[in-house]
């Protein structure tokens, strides 16, 4: 009896349903795209990564260099490939953070469109002056800046980037009186401020450290939340009177929307494992940024955040971009 009725419960009670196997990752070629030109940080970063995940994931990683619309071309591209982990993004911060704010025709959500991987790589923005600046501190620098009535200027990379909504941050922070001079680089904001043409300005440090160390500018603070090694007798802008101000950027990988959270993971550990490596340290050292290989939900707290803090800056500065 006993033995007919366990027969009837397991004829009656289905076997549990087992989870469906995790679809193998790679099985192909892994691209990592990057929405500028060759030669800079997101580049070295994803050419950095193109040679050492082959050896952990065992498929090649090609780097595809798709430019356009200051990075919007390739946002969008990303954000209608597969979820399948064979396409990977190199997202800095004023694409994903910046750009969707000072332009309402970018073509992607940075937080609907993306899933995040891991914060690659940051840097600091630098606050400098040129040495005929009466200013070697930053309260020095803020009340000759008061005393210039608005006559001062400073340069950026151009309008809406992460130097200029960092400036205005400042200048909402201080309540000093600036104008602002874009450039098409940070290279030639740096060039006039070594020549005098620009008293100061607030520039990423890998730009401009080389000129500090020289001689040729003054440095202030850094933006960052900690010193910076290529710098590390400059305090931090908190550390020189300014608590709780950072400004700065950052490379970050993100894969199309939609990756499921287990091969996110697998996605998120190989990537890290390969930031970490010495030589890819070494590597992007020499570019001024710092490897932070941090967790995927710092990376989307941080996309949030930036978010939220340059569209009240934007909104607070009335920045308007053309």
């Amino acid at each position: 009896m006993l033995r007919r009725l366990a027969l009837l419960l397991c004829i009656a009670t289905p076997a549990l349903a087992q989870p469906a196997p995790e679809p193998a990752w790679p099985t192909r070629t892994v691209t990592i795209v990057v929405p500028y030109v060759p030669g800079g940080p997101s580049d070295i970063l994803a050419r950095v990564l193109a040679a050492q995940l082959p050896a952990a994931i065992g498929q090649n990683v090609v780097v595809e260099n798709r430019t356009g619309a200051n990075g919007a071309i390739a946002a969008q591209y990303v954000a209608r490939q597969p979820a399948d982990g064979h396409t990977l993004f190199v997202g800095p911060s004023g694409l994903l953070s910046i750009t969707p704010i000072v332009n309402t025709r970018a073509g992607f959500d940075p937080e609907r469109d993306f899933t995040p991987i891991t914060i690659a790589i940051t840097a600091p923005n630098l606050m400098v002056v040129n040495p005929a600046v009466p200013a070697r501190s930053l309260p020095e620098l803020i009340a000759w800046l008061r005393a210039q009535e608005g006559r001062a200027s400073y340069g950026s990379s151009g309008i809406g980037s992460s130097e200029h909504l960092g400036m205005e941050l400042f200048r909402l922070r201080t309540g000093v009186e600036v104008t602002h001079v874009p450039y098409p680089g940070g290279a030639a904001a740096v060039t006039d401020i070594v020549t005098g043409t620009l008293p100061f300005s607030s520039l990423n440090i890998a730009t401009v450290a080389p000129h500090v160390q020289a001689g040729r500018l003054v440095a202030i603070a850094v933006g960052g939340t900690a010193r910076h090694p290529l710098l590390p007798e400059v305090p931090t802008m908190a550390e020189a009177g300014l608590p709780g101000f950072t400004t700065g950027s950052w490379h970050s990988i993100v894969a199309p929307r939609g990756l499921s959270t287990a091969l996110a993971a697998r996605i998120h550990a190989a990537v890290t494992a390969a930031l970490q490596r010495p030589e890819s340290g070494e590597r992007l050292a020499a570019t001024g940024f710092q490897v932070q290989a941090s967790s995927r939900e710092a990376l989307a707290a941080l996309i949030r955040d930036d978010l939220a803090q340059w569209r009240e800056v934007v909104r607070a500065a009335q920045v308007v971009v053309n």
